[in-house]
């Protein structure tokens, strides 16, 4: 069976909450209470959902999950856009947040495609 820390969609998730996460801590107060509190939150949210799904040891469950992490993907994608046009982040993070983004997406789709099948368990 493979393992959580083996799924390279559960790493580009904690990844991308460690980016965001280093990009936030060094805003102001007002900052950090409103749009910071939101965007942390819904990029952690993405590992949190694909870890318990993968903790659940049944499919249907899993899947579920993932559709959670998807739906948190894209509110991050919303906060950081937000946080760009209120010049927060800056465009060279902005460009890097959105490709790894993106392909954290595509890697999280088709894991949510592998789930239940059993030639492909650790997409």
């Amino acid at each position: 069976m493979t393992s959580l820390h083996e799924l390279q969609v559960f790493n580009l998730s904690m990844t991308l909450g460690e980016k965001v996460w280093s990009i936030v801590e060094k805003w102001n107060y007002f900052e950090k209470d409103t749009i910071g509190k939101q965007l942390v939150k819904s990029t952690d949210s993405i590992s949190a959902n694909i870890s318990e799904g993968f903790g659940r040891y049944h499919f249907l469950e899993n899947k579920n999950f993932c559709f959670c992490a998807r739906g948190s993907l894209f509110e991050t994608k919303t906060w950081i856009t937000k946080a760009h046009q209120r010049k927060l982040i800056n465009d060279m993070d902005f460009e890097v947040l959105q490709i790894e983004m993106n392909e954290l997406g595509k890697k999280l789709n088709n894991y949510i495609k592998a789930i239940g099948k059993p030639t492909n368990q650790g997409s």
